[in-house]
């Protein structure tokens, strides 16, 4: 395991974006993902967009339909070594 090297973060992806892969990796539309959320679809559009912002309530929701924790799309980018949460 000597080889071992950790992976190098490449970009910075913001909630909106995280929202949009996840939809996309899962191949909802955003019209699908309207339907299993509640969410408008102009709304998850504007999200994507950075026009809205995300909040923590419609993360809850998202991460339900997306199946993934909320932390996944409210702190796409946080890291834990180099942050603390005091």
């Amino acid at each position: 395991m000597s080889e071992y090297r950790a992976a190098k973060k490449q970009i910075d992806v913001s909630p909106g974006e995280s929202v949009r892969i996840l939809r996309e990796l899962q191949e909802l539309s955003q019209s699908e993902l309207s339907e299993l959320t509640g969410i408008p679809q102009s709304t998850i559009s504007a999200i994507e967009n950075e026009r809205v912002n995300l909040g923590v309530e419609r993360a809850k929701v998202f991460a339900r339909a997306l199946k993934c924790h909320p932390a996944v799309l409210v702190f796409p980018g946080w890291d834990i070594s180099k942050e603390s949460a005091a």
